[in-house]
């Protein structure tokens, strides 16, 4: 089986309403499709879906990198073969890790189709049967987070991921007044997405928050600061996470070394795909780091792809991937229970995708083939 044809989509994922956090906001979210055909018909998808704030990609720089570099070298290869192919596209280009990720994820859908079995066969097989499933709260003013969290409980969510990081004042507005408004049970994660950003503003921080039962605090200072990090995580009874500060293996190894986190979120986005967040999970299982899957705000396909590796790892013991269902519109149709993901078994992805749809949301295309 080898690559004959990779389509490539720059696409507008129109939002139901803005996504907001410490240092964006979003109406729609950009994303590029790629579509990767072999010469036996396989056909896999794959997603990239960039921040240049942590990475420095941007859909501009991410399409051009596909369509120049990284789609015609992958011509002709076999996809089954990802660890050739991770280091063909390393030797290629250094970092990037948003386009290869598009690459990876659709070779790994071509992969599970041409032998029948979900990609999460492919990762050591399914551990967990379903995860909760957690929602995002946006920036907003704490009355409103605090109505659209109740308004959620009554959905059956029982876990919120609170958006923070404009100032610690309003901050701690925010949260208390969400725990106040959905009792005790309810279990709170705060992501700060680097808006602290020094460990003194952080402690001032976790002081006033001390009393909230906060389950864990994600990255309150800048992403490469793992000194503040192992500071804040040495003096505070909130465990810490970290997201901003984890892209690829080094980083891994000198978040074990200083001690700086209790949990890590590994994103597709961030470290180039399946394959690598496969290697990130097993680094952090070693070292005793529990682990989440989260996401850049993806459709069906980037999404699915990380729950399959979350799905298939006893060491990722959380997930953040719902932005299928903050869009008005999405390319592919995985499916929640609210307030749960339950995969299917079909090979793969495991999902469809509407041609319709995904033409419709496309702004510019492009091919490339042998």
């Amino acid at each position: 089986m080898k690559i004959t044809e990779i389509e490539i989509f720059a696409i507008q994922l129109p939002l139901i309403q803005p996504f907001i956090i410490s240092y964006e906001r979003y109406d729609s979210m950009p994303s590029i499709i790629v579509k990767l055909t072999t010469d036996t018909g396989i056909i896999g998808y794959g997603e990239s879906v960039f921040d240049e704030h942590i990475t420095g990609e941007t859909w501009d720089s991410t399409y051009a990198l596909l369509r120049t570099k990284l789609a015609p070298a992958m011509m002709g290869e076999n996809p089954l073969h990802i660890e050739r192919l991770h280091d063909k596209m390393d030797r290629l280009v250094k970092g990037v890790p948003t386009a290869k990720a598009a690459i990876d994820i659709a070779c790994y859908d071509a992969a599970g189709k041409s032998l029948g079995v979900p990609v999460y066969t492919l990762l050591g097989g399914r551990y967990h049967k379903k995860f909760p499933i957690t929602h995002v709260l946006s920036i907003g003013a704490p009355e409103e987070m605090a109505e659209e969290a109740a308004e959620r409980v009554e959905q059956g969510y029982r876990s919120f991921k609170i958006k923070v990081g404009t100032n610690i004042v309003d901050d701690v507005k925010r949260i208390r007044s969400i725990r106040e408004r959905v009792g005790e049970d309810i279990a709170l994660r705060v992501d700060v997405n680097q808006g602290w950003q020094t460990s003194a503003q952080t402690l001032q921080a976790l002081e006033k928050l001390k009393d909230l039962s906060i389950d864990w605090l994600e990255q309150p200072v800048l992403g490469d600061d793992l000194d503040a990090m192992a500071e804040v995580k040495a003096k505070s009874t909130i465990p810490m996470m970290i997201d901003e500060g984890l892209q690829g293996m080094k980083d891994m190894r000198d978040i074990i070394a200083k001690r700086a986190a209790d949990k890590v979120n590994i994103k597709l986005m961030k470290c180039g795909g399946i394959y690598p967040a496969n290697k990130l999970a097993h680094i952090a299982e070693m070292a005793g780091i529990t682990c989440q899957v989260g996401s850049m705000v993806e459709s069906s396909v980037g999404s699915a792809a990380g729950f399959h590796v979350a799905f298939s790892k006893k060491i990722i013991t959380s997930v953040e991937l719902t932005g299928p269902l903050k869009f008005a519109k999405d390319v592919g149709n995985l499916k929640y229970d609210v307030p749960f993901i339950q995969l299917n078994e079909k090979p793969g992805l495991g999902i469809d995708i509407d041609e319709a749809i995904l033409n419709d949301l496309t702004i510019h295309s492009e091919r490339v083939s042998r």
